[in-house]
């Protein structure tokens, strides 16, 4: 039987049956993507971890054009950057956002955020017991505005540059990703003009002060950016919310002792669900991936949430348990690609929840939890609402 991907959903809290049943049968496997391609899909933890480090696996190909896809969307789906400076051009970018992101500037930043949620819940507070649907009130405006003071993006641009990411990140419908991707990369070579007119302290216009870089390159950089910086957050505060909701107990207590907070947050993530296959590489070699031959120029799927419940790292994986030791989930990937951003993201899903168990300590969803829909054409997928009362 071929496998094919997507695994189906059976609720944005269920991990899939057919990825369960994978994982039970070894750590690497032959699927099909959503195109109909052939690819490796790798869901063992120890596997993924090694691999996201493995310089034989790369996000480009010698010929894109030719390579199998992971799917329809060009922001994730088919191969990025240059085949010959992959290596070099990652630890650039790196080494020139980094500082934006340091331990020092993040510090800075968590007063401000929350404020920012603050803010934002006096508004939501307004609905006097609901319900009302938090992705609208919270977790889509949230990481929009933080990301757009860190980048300089103006804020009243928001819904041009949401709906542009969102079209980007289709994974179904190729041209309008390609259409998204290619109005967000316009805009930000607007933005990138604007900066060198009127230079402000965030990160667009210190990328303009940085001898070297094209403006082109700066676009792309911030785009890419702005699409990271609030797209996978929105969905992580939805759906942390939801589950300490849906689960008997862990909203309260989340309520009688605050301080879970930063350990439920990382639960959360490494609870997470998800059907897509995960994390697209190319093997830019032939390789071995637990005794199974892989060829160079073929697709490798790192599967963070099948190994995020690997049986054989996390007891009992499939239980939500804030006080777990040991090993740390792979959701921000690993090594020398682990997310630049995950110190924020941290910030916001930790004021996110502290903020509301703090104002509403009595929220309970508005509908069943087999009601709450879930996006199935997204890269990032998530929740569509989160219809909430108090």
């Amino acid at each position: 039987m071929t496998v094919q991907l997507p695994f189906a959903m059976e609720g944005p809290l269920l991990a899939p049956p057919l990825q369960r049943e994978l994982r039970g049968r070894g750590a690497v496997h032959r699927i099909r993507t959503r195109t109909g391609d052939d690819a490796w899909l790798v869901t063992g933890y120890a596997e993924v971890r090694a691999l996201f480090d493995d310089e034989r696996l790369g996000r480009s190909h010698p010929e894109p054009d030719k390579a199998p896809r992971a799917g329809e969307s060009v922001l994730f789906g088919t191969p990025i950057g240059d085949f010959a400076t992959e290596k070099a051009d990652h630890a650039r970018m790196r080494e020139l956002l980094q500082p934006y992101f340091s331990p020092r500037r993040m510090r800075a930043l968590r007063a401000r955020v929350e404020g920012l949620t603050a803010d934002l819940l006096d508004d939501f507070g307004k609905l006097d017991g609901g319900p009302g649907d938090l992705v609208e009130a919270l977790s889509m405006p949230l990481p929009i505005l933080v990301i757009c003071e860190l980048l300089g993006v103006p804020y009243e641009d928001r819904a041009q540059f949401r709906a542009w990411s969102v079209a980007a990140a289709d994974v179904v419908d190729g041209d309008r990703s390609a259409r998204g991707l290619a109005e967000l990369y316009a805009y930000g070579a607007e933005l990138v003009a604007r900066k060198r007119l009127e230079p402000d302290d965030a990160v667009i216009s210190g990328l303009c002060a940085t001898s070297g870089l094209r403006d082109e390159d700066i676009a792309v950089l911030s785009m890419l950016l702005l699409f990271a910086g609030h797209e996978t957050t929105v969905v992580q505060i939805s759906l942390s919310v939801l589950m300490l909701l849906a689960m008997p107990g862990q909203w309260a207590a989340l309520v009688a002792d605050p301080s879970r907070i930063p350990a439920t947050v990382e639960e959360t993530m490494r609870a997470r669900v998800g059907g897509n296959g995960g994390i697209p590489r190319w093997a830019r070699t032939d390789l071995e991936i637990a005794g199974t031959p892989v060829k160079a120029g073929e697709l490798v799927m790192l599967d963070t949430f099948a190994a995020n419940a690997d049986p054989s790292v996390f007891a009992d994986p499939e239980q939500f348990a804030p006080d777990r030791t040991g090993a740390p989930h792979l959701t921000f990937a690993y090594g020398g690609h682990y997310c630049i951003g995950a110190p924020l993201a941290r910030i916001e899903i930790q004021a996110a929840l502290a903020a509301l168990v703090a104002r509403f300590p009595n929220l309970e969803l508005a509908v069943p939890v087999d009601q709450v829909r879930y996006h199935e054409d997204q890269l990032t997928g998530g929740v569509v609402a989160l219809p909430v009362s108090w």
